[in-house]
């Protein structure tokens, strides 16, 4: 199969927007207030990837400092899932980051999320701390140094 991607420095247009939100509502549950979140952040970054008109998956993050990048959401629609979407769509971000001057790309996951996290650690990201939030999850925090 073959998918378009697409990268925007800013809140994508209403349509796309429309379907990572769509697409972060099936996967995470709640839409989460995510477009007032992703307007407060800075250097935003939106990677999706489209089937004609459709977004089947998406990558978000923003920079924490100059040199350090975080990958904050992504997610790929489950009838699209094993065709290698996600490890494109991470590709296409730590291009774009090497490109921009960044140095490190940092992530959080869950146990929960067994595939983002094997996808993570086959693609350079280093376990790095591990903590407990304040609901009681238990997070992973990863890192990867972006080389050029």
């Amino acid at each position: 199969m073959n998918f378009n991607y697409f990268i925007f420095n800013s809140i994508p247009n209403d349509d796309v927007l429309d379907g990572i939100m769509e697409l972060h509502k099936v996967i995470f549950g709640t839409t989460d207030d995510l477009i007032n979140k992703m307007a407060n952040k800075p250097k935003l970054l939106v990677i999706t990837a489209m089937n004609g008109m459709k977004v089947i998956g998406y990558k978000i993050g923003y920079e924490l400092d100059n040199n350090k990048f975080y990958s904050w959401l992504g997610g790929v629609d489950t009838n699209y899932r094993k065709h290698g979407i996600a490890s494109e769509l991470m590709q296409k971000q730590h291009q774009y980051l090497k490109k921009n001057g960044y140095s490190v790309v940092q992530t959080k996951t869950m146990n929960k999320w067994r595939n983002m996290l094997v996808l993570n650690i086959k693609n350079g990201f280093d376990v790095i701390e591990t903590y407990t939030d304040e609901k009681g999850l238990h997070k992973i925090i990863l890192e990867k140094k972006l080389l050029n």
